[in-house]
């Protein structure tokens, strides 16, 4: 679940054309933590996921269906 909402983050950050350090900022946190959201660092809250894909513009619906994924299908 963790690392199907981490590629759905990182797939709506680089489709918008944004740095780790630009979302960073937007999320009021660090770009390492970024790119530990990005990696689905085991330190990194399903919460935090969330909030984050929330904030690239991601609606529930969007969220659901990153949630359904299988581990192994294309982000």
């Amino acid at each position: 679940m963790k690392v199907n909402l981490s590629r759905s983050l990182r797939a709506r950050r680089e489709a918008r054309g944004l740095s780790q350090l630009a979302l960073a900022k937007r999320l009021r946190s660090s770009q390492s933590r970024v790119e530990k959201m990005e990696a689905a660092d085991r330190t990194v809250s399903i919460d935090l996921l969330i909030r984050g894909l929330v904030i690239l513009g991601a609606r529930p619906r969007d969220i659901a269906q990153a949630l359904g994924r299988e581990t192994g299908a294309a982000a």
